[in-house]
């Protein structure tokens, strides 16, 4: 199957993306001053790939889901969120990336203590997301290594995530294994011999069949982050068949040692909710059942 475009399919996604922007859009204030809460029990696994800005949202995720993501390397959630409602947000470089993000990313990291893990390379093989070749996306990696030294060398470590593969419109290299293989390739052409520094592989997926799609990415030995998966084939046409596909899909991460991470797609969106994966109603902090399920599926502990 060939994942269609978060961004053509949502178009709100980059008016979401702007409240991240100095300027802001969210009125939010910061959570309350007080003791520390105390531990919340929950997936440290479990997390949500949706522009979260709304201390409401935040509240009513918390119980459930322990990171977030919005595509981009800032948030404008309220101030104090990690503390308040013990959720790690994480910063992305898309691909393809100016200096003047390298610096800002780099700036975000080291006045967030918690962040551990920079993901990158937003589904490099689909020509409407990062659309790099693996040549170009092999110069990318030694940028995001370099990064990775400099916060090194300033006591901090982070981890790379990444690429975000899926099955894509790159001519050639629709199979995201063969983009990655590629990339190995082109990466170790051009720096020596050696491997890239991939920490985590990411990978997104819209389909049944999400376990033999996990299979074929063993043969890389690495651990991995699903940070986007929802159900978008055809037959999912109600929210009962999305709620057992989401079901499926949260059992057989958590039981998997080599899946880190996940990410449910998404929070909200334009209405009607064609796919049916919504976690939340319009109203900021209400989810919906199938928002409600996802925060009480059962975890490894």
């Amino acid at each position: 199957m060939v994942t269609q475009s978060r961004f053509s399919h949502y178009p709100w996604l980059f008016f979401l993306i702007l409240c991240v922007l100095p300027i802001g859009c969210s009125g939010d204030s910061a959570p309350t001053e007080g003791q520390d809460p105390a531990q919340i029990e929950k997936s440290p696994k479990r997390g949500l790939a949706y522009n979260l800005t709304a201390s409401e949202d935040l509240e009513a995720l918390k119980n459930g889901v322990s990171w977030w993501y919005n595509w981009y390397f800032e948030t404008s959630a309220p101030a104090g969120y990690h503390e308040a409602y013990q959720m790690e947000f994480l910063p992305m470089l898309w691909g393809g990336n100016s200096a003047n993000d390298f610096s800002r990313v780099k700036s975000f990291i080291l006045s967030h203590a918690e962040v551990k893990y920079l993901l990158v390379l937003n589904e490099p093989n689909l020509l409407d997301q990062a659309n790099r070749t693996p040549i170009e996306a092999a110069a990318d990696w030694v940028a995001y290594e370099q990064l990775i030294a400099e916060l090194a060398a300033q006591q901090r470590t982070v981890y790379l995530v990444g690429p975000a593969i899926t099955w894509g419109t790159m001519p050639d290299y629709q199979d995201p294994v063969v983009w990655l293989d590629t990339f190995y390739e082109a990466y170790r052409f051009a720096n020596g011999g050696r491997d890239p520094k991939i920490d985590y592989l990411a990978f997104h997926w819209y389909d049944y069949g999400l376990e033999a799609q996990l299979d074929r990415l063993q043969k890389y030995g690495k651990q991995i982050w699903i940070t986007e998966m929802a159900n978008w084939n055809a037959q999912i046409n109600s929210y009962d068949k999305q709620a057992e596909q989401m079901q499926q899909m949260v059992a057989l991460c958590e039981s998997r040692a080599d899946v880190f991470r996940y990410a449910w797609f998404i929070g909200r969106g334009n209405l009607p909710d064609n796919h049916y994966t919504y976690l939340f109603n319009p109203t900021p902090g209400e989810l919906n059942d199938l928002g409600e399920l996802y925060l009480s599926l059962p975890y490894a502990k």
